[in-house]
């Protein structure tokens, strides 16, 4: 288990905030004041749990988090140095992700929440990656647009203000954390893969291999990396069949080049047509330093500039469930006393 604080400006003191997010492989609990001031950030992760079968085993995460969860959230509140009596408010992510997993945040945010007396509100995983931009740049000023990628999400979504929120682009088929991964698993890289498969791709070209694009309909911002993967794996079976060599490194350079292609030309199309200034990149593969710095520099050509989390921010946390869970609070909005883990939670239906 991880602990980890980020000290920010202060926020307003008698507003503490507790944050769970357990939607996959990540047990993790945080403590934000104000809004902004992250006190307390601990992530108890199963990677090493997960290795040995290549990719997160569902049942095995619920249990992890199950043996996590109470010690994660002891530990956020003896390094936010808090009580239980200090808390005004608990968010926890509901949706979407691992129905399983999900649950077991839900259910101790609840008992939590019924117990003290505390407001309970139900956060979206994506608008909690989303807002861990907010942690980084506070003063954001509306409208953004926002590119969320990770492992099970990728999109484009603008904003007008908090709470109004529009889905402009999102993935048909495999998104591109988990291409990344499947790609990776062909190399024999391992789990997880986007790092392995980033580092690798450092010793290679990306001109090597000419792998496809999916521009998909003229005008259309939405994304699809099926192919793609599929046309990696075509190429080393092929190459096995003939008893031809094939240099790793090339292939995962090349590979990663024409994801990032895709993704940073919608976004920078997406931010002329919308007429944005600020472009915001979220979600694990934002920790991507090749995406980081060609996604950079086709919006400084363009005289938009890019915000980017802190690499702890980007992956799953729970200081981003309570930053939007705060900004959902103050608007009024919290969840039932029924609140329930919704596994394919839709982020326009839940905005309403």
């Amino acid at each position: 288990m991880a602990v980890f604080t980020l000290r920010g400006p202060a926020g307003e003191a008698g507003r503490l905030i507790l944050g769970l997010e357990t939607s996959c492989d990540e047990t993790a609990a945080a403590v934000l004041a104000g809004g902004r001031e992250v006190r307390a950030n601990v992530i108890a992760s199963q990677v090493a749990t997960h290795q040995r079968y290549g990719g997160v085993v569902p049942e095995i995460a619920s249990r992890k988090h199950l043996e996590n969860i109470t010690r994660v959230v002891e530990a956020a509140l003896a390094q936010a140095d808090c009580g239980w009596s200090d808390l005004t408010a608990v968010a926890v992510t509901n949706g979407p992700g691992l129905v399983g997993a999900l649950l077991v945040g839900v259910a101790y945010a609840k008992g939590l929440a019924w117990a003290r007396r505390l407001p309970l509100v139900g956060v979206h995983h994506i608008e909690g990656h989303i807002y861990a931009n907010f942690l980084t740049r506070p003063d954001l000023a509306f409208p953004l647009l926002c590119l969320v990628v990770s492992g099970g999400h990728t999109h484009l979504v603008y904003l007008k203000d908090h709470g109004c929120l529009q889905i402009i682009g999102a993935t048909r088929d495999d998104a591109a954390g988990e291409a990344f991964d499947k790609v990776a698993r062909a190399l024999g890289l391992g789990y997880p893969g986007g790092p392995l498969v980033e580092k690798l791709a450092r010793e290679g070209s990306p001109a090597a291999y000419k792998l496809p694009r999916a521009w998909l309909d003229e005008g259309s911002f939405d994304f699809s990396f099926s192919g793609l993967k599929s046309a990696v794996l075509n190429l080393l079976n092929r190459s096995r069949q003939r008893g031809e060599t094939i240099n790793p490194a090339d292939l995962a350079a090349s590979f990663q080049e024409a994801v990032v292609e895709v993704l940073v030309e919608k976004t920078r199309r997406a931010a002329g047509e919308l007429a944005v200034g600020t472009v915001l990149l979220a979600g694990g593969v934002a920790a991507n330093g090749y995406l980081r710095r060609k996604l950079d520099q086709a919006l400084a050509a363009d005289g938009r500039r890019l915000v980017v989390p802190v690499p702890l921010l980007c992956t799953d946390n729970a200081a981003m469930i309570a930053c939007a869970g705060y900004h959902l609070l103050i608007r009024g909005i919290t969840a039932p006393e029924d609140l329930n883990a919704v596994p394919y939670l839709p982020l326009a239906g839940w905005q309403g």
